[in-house]
């Protein structure tokens, strides 16, 4: 499998000529993920503007219409409504299998991270991808199988470090690759992320930081990941 990242929480992911793309908001270069090449499904984590840029999305939807796109049901029923009469758009749930174009999804989670209890709470879905690489979209939830590659939300209204870090080490993937930067300038991004390689390292997690818009191959699973359900 392929990784490219398209900045922010923006991901590409492609395999044996299938392309999924997640989370093309705002905050990222979601056209030139849509272009970088054939799309075959499409899936957001909630509905916040930077997971998802409606200015650009539904309009490639709208043209794309044998694409299928998955989401929490508020996203579903709001881009929808923008496409009357469109199919292919699909109301995800926490604890789900999928099939999504030839990729195996499972999904984690339900619930956006709290940002403050004055701001009202939102569906959030992550998204375990082959068994292998698992996007949380903006939530810190520990999925219950063990996975290879991990998206990581590095800085967010709702984290602090402390409990990046601490996500990093109890999900122990082999790599952990940084999302969710857009609000982080230079000097932020580079000392969160030292802290992050350097308190991770020790329990053989590797931080890998692919330059933006170049595809990463990520290497076969080789972990034997467990069998057991995935819950909410």
């Amino acid at each position: 499998m392929e990784l490219t990242r398209f900045g922010h929480s923006c991901v590409r992911l492609e395999r044996d000529g299938r392309a999924l793309v997640i989370d093309p908001g705002t905050f990222a270069d979601a056209a030139g993920a849509l272009a970088a090449g054939p799309v075959h499904g499409v899936l957001v984590t909630h509905e916040h503007p930077d997971h998802l840029d409606h200015d650009v999305v539904v309009p490639w939807l709208a043209e794309h219409p044998e694409v299928p796109f998955h989401a929490p049901g508020v996203v579903v029923d709001d881009v929808r409504s923008r496409l009357s009469g469109r199919s292919g758009l699909h109301t995800a749930e926490a604890g789900q299998r999928l099939d999504v174009a030839g990729f195996e999804v499972h999904t984690v989670g339900g619930q956006h991270a709290v940002i403050h209890p004055l701001i009202p709470y939102v569906a959030n879905l992550g998204y375990v991808v082959d068994g292998s690489v698992y996007h949380p979209g903006d939530a810190l939830v520990v999925p219950p199988v063990e996975v290879d590659t991990l998206l990581v939300p590095l800085h967010a209204p709702w984290s602090k470090s402390a409990e990046v870090i601490d996500f990093v080490i109890a999900v122990r993937p082999r790599r952990a690759i940084p999302i969710h930067d857009g609000l982080l300038n230079d000097r932020g991004r580079e000392l969160v992320l030292g802290h992050a390689a350097r308190l991770s390292a020790p329990f053989e997690v590797e931080l890998v930081d692919p330059v933006p818009g170049e595809p990463l191959r990520l290497p076969p699973r080789r972990r034997a990941h467990a069998s057991g359900t995935f819950e909410p």
